[in-house]
C-alpha cells in the first residue's frame, strides 16, 4: 500500500462519493476547521472505547477493539472531507493548514494512547511496548517532513505516512473484533520454546501495530536520508 496507489485509486474513488457532502457543506457555510475539530473529537471517542474496553472488558472480548476501529476510520474520513472542503469551497488559509497538521498530531496521540491504554490493561505488555514505538515513529514521519520542508527540502517520500497508519489500525482492529465474534474469541496457539503465544485472537490487532512499529520509523529515517541529500545539495 504506497501514497501513489492510495493518491492514484483511493483518494479520486472516496472523493466521487464525498463530493455531494461538500457540496452542501460549501452551501451550509461551514468551516473547514469545524470539520477538523469535529474529526478530533470522535478520535477521542474511539480511545474512550479502547479506555472503557481496557478497565471493564473481558480479555476474551474483542468487541471493543472492532467499535474503535470503525469510529477511527469514520474520524479518518473526516480528515479527508475538511482538506476537500477548503479546496472546493475556496476556503484554503495559512492558518487552516497549521490548524489541520496540529489537530491531526492530537489525533493520532490520542489514539495511540487509547491503544497502549487498552493494551495494557489488558495485560499485553510487550504489544503496548510496539504500540508506544508505533506512536514514536509515527509522530516523528510527520515531524522530519514539516521541519524539512520549513528548511527548503521536500520529504514526502516513504510509505507510512497518516493514510496508512489511520487504514491499517481501523482494518486491523475491525477485522480482529469481527473474528472474535464469529467464535475466534479464545483463539490461543503456543510453542514450547516461544514465552508468548504464537497467535492469538488479538494478534490480528497487535500484528499490524508491530509492523507499524518497524515502518513508520523506517520512514522517518528513509526521510531523514533524503532531506540529508535535498540540503547539502544546495
Amino acid at each position: 500500500m504506497s501514497e501513489n496507489l492510495l493518491k492514484k485509486y483511493g483518494q479520486p474513488l472516496v472523493y466521487r462519493v464525498i463530493n455531494p457532502l461538500i457540496s452542501l457543506l460549501v452551501r451550509w457555510k461551514v468551516k473547514p476547521n469545524t470539520i477538523t475539530t469535529i474529526g478530533l473529537v470522535i478520535n477521542t471517542f474511539a480511545t474512550v472505547i479502547f479506555i472503557f474496553g481496557g478497565e471493564y472488558g473481558e480479555r476474551s472480548d474483542h468487541s471493543y477493539i472492532g467499535w474503535a476501529g470503525v469510529v477511527i476510520l469514520f474520524a479518518g474520513l473526516f480528515d479527508m472531507i475538511d482538506g476537500r472542503l477548503a479546496r472546493v469551497g475556496h476556503m484554503t488559509s495559512a492558518y487552516g493548514a497549521l490548524y489541520d497538521s496540529v489537530l491531526d498530531r492530537y489525533s493520532e496521540l490520542i489514539m495511540f494512547l487509547g491503544i497502549c491504554w487498552y493494551l495494557v490493561a489488558q495485560s499485553y505488555f510487550l504489544s503496548s511496548l510496539f504500540a508506544f514505538i508505533a506512536l514514536i515513529g509515527s509522530l516523528m514521519v510527520s515531524y522530519i517532513r514539516a521541519r524539512a520542508e520549513s528548511l527548503g527540502a521536500s520529504a514526502d517520500v516513504g510509505i507510512m505516512q497518516r493514510p496508512e497508519r489511520i487504514i491499517i489500525i481501523g482494518v486491523s482492529a475491525i477485522a480482529c473484533g469481527i473474528y472474535s465474534s464469529l467464535g475466534g474469541s479464545g483463539v490461543r496457539v503456543t510453542v514450547d520454546w516461544l514465552p508468548i503465544p504464537l497467535f492469538e485472537t488479538i494478534t490480528i490487532f497487535t500484528f499490524p501495530i508491530m509492523v507499524l512499529a518497524v515502518l513508520t520509523n523506517i520512514t522517518a529515517l528513509k526521510r531523514l536520508v533524503h532531506s540529508k541529500r535535498e540540503l547539502e545539495g544546495k
